[in-house]
Formats: C-alpha cells, sequence, structure tokens
C-alpha cells in the first residue's frame, strides 16, 4: 500500500458531498483538477500523494515519487534548514506565500510560492503534511523593446505617450514656451528635462523653480534677483534663477500657484524678453527658454479669474498633456521592467521581476500618485524582496483599493473625526498628514518625506488644517 493511502482511504464515497456523487468525483480527482501543485506526505516524510500540476511544475510522474522523501524529489535550498514543511509538522502552524527554489527532474532551477499545513485526524493524531505550490513566472518585457520606448527616462508604450515621445525632439529644437500640464505624479520636470537634453541649449543649465515651494514675499526676488540695499537684510547683489538660467531652460513648476501680482510681471517679462532685479533699474535681457507645469486646470482657473487670460495664452504656445498612469495601464509592465532595472543598480540586487499576481495588482490599482507612486511602491518592495522575484507579500499594505485591506498604520482612535467638518478629501488628507507626522515622531522633514512631498508644501498643508502643533492635535 502506498504510504498515504491510508489517509485517503479515510475518505468514504459516503462521506462525499451530494455534488461530487453527482459528479462522480471524488477528493484525489477533484485534487488532480486544482490549479496548483499539491503533494502529501506522511509522518515519515514520504509522499503519498502527487497531482497533475505537481507533475507538469517538477517533471517527475507520480509513479516516480510515491514513497520516496519529499527533499529527494524537490531539492529545495530550504528542505534541509527553515523548511516550511518541518515547521508546520512539528507546530502546527498554517505558512503562507513561502519562495522556494526547486530543482526538477531534468535538473533546471525553478522558483515556486508554496504553502504548508499540518494534516490532522480529530483533535490531536497528526497523520502528515501537506502542500500548495505554483511556479513563479515574471511577464517578461524585452530588453530590445524596452530601450525602443525610453526616451531621457520617459517610458510609454501607449499610443499617447508613444505621440509625446515623438513629438518631444520636435519641440525642443524650437525656442518657443512650453506649458507641461499633467497629474502631480505623471513626470512633468521629467519632461521638460528631456526638452532641455534634446534641445540645442543641453550645454547650458536648467533651473527648476517650484512656485508653490518658495514663500510669497520672497518669490519675486528669487525669480528676479536683487541689487544690494533693496530691502532690509540685502546686504550684496544676487542674481535671480532668471538669470542663472542664461543660456538654458528655466523651469517653472507649479505655475498655476502663482499670484496675481506675479503673473502680471511674468507676462511682461515674457513680452518684453526682459526683466529687472528687485531694487534695480537695469533691463536685463531674458536669455533662457521657459518651460512651465502645473497640475492645475488653468482654463478652468482663467475661467474663475484665479489666473490671467493672456498670461495663459502665451504660456499655451506649445501644450504637453500627460495622461495619468489610469488613463495608460498598458504602459504599466515596461514601467515595472524600468524601475526594476534602475533599483536593481541602486540597491546592488538582482531581482528579476515580479510575480503575475503582483503584476494584477499593479495594473488594478487606480495609481493616484501616479508614475512616481508606482516607483516608490516598487522601491518599499526592493527593500524587503530577499529573493529574485517580488511578490504580494512584498507590496506596503496600503488603502484598499490594493488588495482589500485597510490602512494598517498606527493611527491614534482618539483622533477627533475631521469629516465633521470638512469634505471628505480634504479629512483623508489631513488624516494622512497626522499619521505621516506620527509615524515620523513629529519630525516634520521625515513626515514630507513619507508623504513624497517637499517640507514646504507639509508646512503648508499643515496651516491649512490648522496642525499647529502636531502633539497637542495629537492629544486633543
Amino acid at each position: 500500500m502506498p504510504p498515504f493511502s491510508h489517509l485517503m482511504s479515510d475518505y468514504k464515497d459516503n462521506d462525499l458531498p451530494p455534488l461530487l456523487k453527482f459528479l462522480g468525483l471524488n477528493y484525489a480527482e477533484i485534487l488532480d483538477h486544482f490549479p496548483e501543485g499539491v503533494f502529501l506526505i506522511n509522518t515519515r516524510w514520504q509522499i503519498g500523494y502527487f497531482n497533475q500540476m505537481a507533475a507538469q511544475i517538477t517533471g517527475y510522474s507520480r509513479e516516480e515519487v510515491l514513497g520516496k522523501f519529499c527533499w529527494d524529489i524537490f531539492q529545495a535550498d530550504l528542505c534541509h534548514k527553515n523548511c516550511p514543511m518541518r515547521i508546520s509538522m512539528s507546530t502546527g502552524e498554517v505558512l503562507l506565500d513561502r519562495e522556494v527554489e526547486i530543482t526538477t527532474k531534468a535538473g533546471h532551477k525553478k522558483l515556486v510560492l508554496i504553502n504548508t499545513a499540518q494534516i490532522i485526524k480529530g483533535r490531536y493524531k497528526v497523520l502528515g503534511g501537506v502542500e500548495t505550490f505554483h511556479e513563479l513566472v515574471c511577464p517578461e518585457v524585452e530588453t530590445g523593446k524596452l530601450e525602443q520606448h525610453v526616451v531621457a527616462d520617459i517610458v510609454g508604450v501607449s499610443p499617447r505617450m508613444q505621440q509625446i515621445l515623438r513629438s518631444l525632439p520636435i519641440i525642443a529644437a524650437s525656442e518657443s514656451n512650453v506649458l507641461i500640464q499633467g497629474e502631480s505624479g505623471t513626470g512633468k520636470e521629467l519632461v521638460a528635462k528631456a526638452i532641455h537634453q534634446l534641445s540645442p541649449r543641453e550645454r547650458g543649465p536648467f533651473i527648476a523653480v517650484n512656485c508653490s515651494a518658495i514663500p510669497e514675499t520672497l518669490l519675486e526676488s528669487e525669480l528676479f534677483g536683487y541689487e544690494r540695499g533693496a530691502f532690509t537684510g540685502a546686504v550684496s547683489s544676487k542674481p535671480g534663477r532668471f538669470e542663472l538660467a542664461k543660456g538654458g531652460t528655466l523651469f517653472l513648476d507649479e505655475i498655476g500657484d502663482l499670484k496675481p501680482e506675479l503673473q502680471v510681471k511674468l507676462l511682461r517679462v515674457l513680452e518684453e524678453r526682459a526683466f529687472m532685479r528687485v531694487g534695480g533699474t537695469r533691463k536685463i535681457p531674458l536669455e533662457a527658454r521657459i518651460v512651465a507645469a502645473t497640475n492645475v486646470d488653468l482654463k478652468e482657473a482663467v475661467r474663475r479669474g484665479k489666473f490671467r487670460d493672456d498670461l495663459y495664452y502665451r504660456l499655451f504656445t506649445v501644450p504637453i498633456l500627460l495622461p495619468p498612469l489610469r488613463e495608460k495601464r498598458e504602459d504599466i509592465p515596461i514601467l515595472v521592467k524600468y524601475f526594476l532595472e534602475k533599483l536593481n543598480r541602486k540597491f546592488n540586487k538582482k531581482i528579476k521581476g515580479v510575480d503575475p499576481k503582483v503584476m494584477k495588482v499593479l495594473c488594478r490599482h487606480p495609481w493616484p500618485g501616479n508614475v512616481r507612486e508606482l516607483q516608490h511602491v516598487l522601491e518599499y518592495c526592493f527593500v524587503f524582496a530577499k529573493g529574485p522575484l517580488i511578490t504580494q507579500r512584498h507590496l506596503p499594505r496600503l488603502e484598499s483599493a490594493w488588495l482589500g485591506r485597510e490602512l494598517e498604520l498606527p493611527l491614534s482612535t482618539d483622533w477627533p473625526n475631521p469629516a465633521e467638518s470638512m469634505a471628505p478629501l480634504q479629512a483623508l488628507e489631513k488624516k494622512t498628514i497626522l499619521t505621516a507626522l506620527e509615524i515620523a515622531g513629529g519630525k516634520k522633514q521625515e513626515a514630507a518625506r513619507l508623504l513624497k512631498i517637499s517640507r514646504s508644501k507639509l508646512w503648508r498643508k499643515m496651516r491649512i488644517y490648522q496642525i499647529t502643533d502636531f502633539e497637542k492635535e495629537r492629544e486633543s
């Protein structure tokens, strides 16, 4: 009698549910139709059952493995050290999603994801163990194909991204103003840098200015520079960003947040192609190309009187609209491939790819943070991945849009419900900021890093939501 036949014989035909009797199936036949490999062992570690998928993955037939020790068949890297099946057999613990490298009959190495459990009869009688496993296969993106769809660190195979990539060299060759529009995280600064690198100005400086990160009182002097004595503390002259960008490109990010009085001055600079330092009298020629970007709907801002229409049309000479990641999901596999190559170099690892189940999760997620969020999620996975593939257990536990799991950050249940006094999205944003501050122990710089925003933007958001003293806010 095979070493495990007594266990299978414990299940008599009379024990079968009515549907299985009707279909003429027994438990062994059901396991043979299971889409994962399944094998059973007795307490002497001998294989007593081996389903069809197990035979397909390993290359061994059922007849070849019955009665053999499991370690002789699988020759896994964990067989004699930290064996998941051994842990389950000795402790009764169910182990899920463990990566194991096995050797097939043909001598090939395969990475599989296994689950193990103890088989027990009644309350105390241990009969053996069961293991299910499936092969981890990474969806491949040809390297040559990847190279064809990368332009200056911008990756895309979707029709909309291909159209943008084809237009970049043409746009870069001109001197016209460019307005890049898109949600946060879509890669607006990358596109601006690509235009600079592909242009005749590539040898000149690329100067980036975040219009919302610099305090309103300092923005004018930062942009145009100032002369000595222009204001209290101006002990010497200083060139502004317009001047520093001479011969290169000036990138004005978050242009939609520019105050009306500065909009007027910027319009005058663009029209006259010259500017003056604060406190100065001499006009300095503008010798930089202007590339602006915003995540604000400027057309709507113009309609509401928040943004000057003449400045809008002056900037709108060459518009580029970057689609959000959720509208170009076909780019996700190639973006994953691209980021994995970059992260392998950064962390000195050799991760080959992601499990197909992970790829399904990535392709299903709405990505409110767009490509930047995808990059940070993959970097998170790299920190915890030890094997050659990223699996589901390496993913961060984020909002329920991911895997049906709730946010598992250490939130205090004593905090007041901000939804009582503000809109749901604002309430969520405030709660997220408080969560980041809690994790960072009140350190603003660390909280800003966790939120993937600048420290000045965090300060601004804290003022908006009146988070003036984090410790008091947390205790209230």
